[in-house]
């Protein structure tokens, strides 16, 4: 069925691809022995199409129930199938919960992860007096009133430079917890609220743990003034609750400027 793809030469590839996917009903990116994964069904798809073992690298783990509107992995293989072509090839195959966006050769030194400078996240709030049923796997459902002054006020906090180690999942295991937060914004549209997010890296459950406080401010129960010492504390304990995954969007990774 693919044999129209094939092309005559053949010559080691290294290719970056772009992918969009609902984690509704993944156990999250990285392969494992138990549940299904984003890069085990692409792997497999890859498998068919190239007719040989695959391994691909992402730029970074979403947890189960975390989506993706750009996502990036690559690999780096011999095939004949032209690059511009591997996305229809793959598209026919993948599950629907899964869609590659693009393909495109890039040099042999560049790794999706390692290479990366920044990414950005999104982060949707559905604010309503009830639950939506259409959008229970796509947003956080929040019936109480929030004042979204206060949380545009204590998102500046998060701006620039800081020890985010009070925002980091436990048992994390990193030893390194300074990272650079280049843009926080709020935007407010008839009860959906986006928080986006733009930073030189992110911990685990980092922009959980930033919504979910931002969120503790929005409902008054942390003062927006106390953040800067949460912020410098570096305990996790002083910090809200983490937001539930389902409202998490990866929505870009960087490789060139960010700013």
């Amino acid at each position: 069925m693919l044999d129209y793809l094939l092309g005559s030469e053949i010559a080691m590839k290294n290719v970056k691809l772009v992918i969009e996917y609902d984690g509704t009903n993944f156990q999250g990116w990285q392969s494992q022995k138990q549940g299904r994964t984003v890069q085990q069904e692409i792997e497999k798809a890859l498998k068919i199409i190239l007719k040989k073992e695959v391994k691909i690298y992402g730029s970074g783990r979403t947890d189960a129930g975390v989506h993706a509107l750009g996502q990036t992995a690559n690999f780096k293989e011999d095939f004949t199938i032209p690059v511009a072509k591997i996305p229809y090839a793959l598209n026919s195959i993948l599950p629907e919960d899964i869609s590659i966006q693009s393909a495109q050769e890039v040099p042999e030194h560049f790794h999706a992860r390692y290479s990366a400078i920044g990414k950005k996240y999104i982060y949707k709030i559905y604010h309503a007096p009830f639950r939506s049923a259409l959008f229970r796997n796509y947003a956080y459902f929040i019936p109480e009133p929030l004042d979204i002054e206060k949380m545009r006020k204590a998102s500046e906090y998060f701006i620039g430079k800081h020890d985010f180690i009070g925002f980091m999942a436990s048992k994390s295991g990193v030893s390194d917890t300074v990272r650079e937060i280049y843009a926080l914004k709020i935007y407010d549209s008839k009860g959906w609220l986006t928080i986006e997010i733009k930073g030189n890296g992110f911990l685990y459950n980092m922009v959980r743990i930033i919504v979910g406080t931002l969120v503790e401010v929005g409902k008054n129960k942390i003062p927006l003034e106390h953040i800067p010492q949460i912020i410098r504390s570096g305990e996790r304990k002083k910090a809200g609750p983490t937001a539930p995954p389902q409202g998490l969007y990866l929505a870009e990774v960087y490789y060139d400027s960010i700013r």
